[in-house]
């Protein structure tokens, strides 16, 4: 009986045959994000690209739907590069 606990005394390490932890990729975000907080992120810019658009840029003429174009290719570019 004793030769039993003998062999089963020290640590057991569970995690020795998986693999190690994939390594987060270094966007140019200055924060750790996930790809939902750079959705967040990419919301907020479109509504207050919005916002200034409709105070600013609409009443010179150009449709609001060359802001919405904007914030469509910076959402694009920070989901999969930030």
């Amino acid at each position: 009986m004793s030769e039993k606990l003998e062999d089963i005394s020290g640590p057991i390490d569970i995690l020795e045959d998986e693999a190690p932890p994939p390594v987060a990729k270094a966007g140019f975000l200055p924060i750790e994000t996930n790809w939902f907080d750079r959705l967040f992120i990419s919301v907020v810019i479109w509504v207050a690209l919005s916002l200034f658009w409709f105070r600013f840029v609409e009443p010179l003429g150009p449709s609001i739907w060359i802001s919405n174009a904007i914030a469509v290719a910076l959402a694009v570019f920070i989901i999969s590069k930030g």
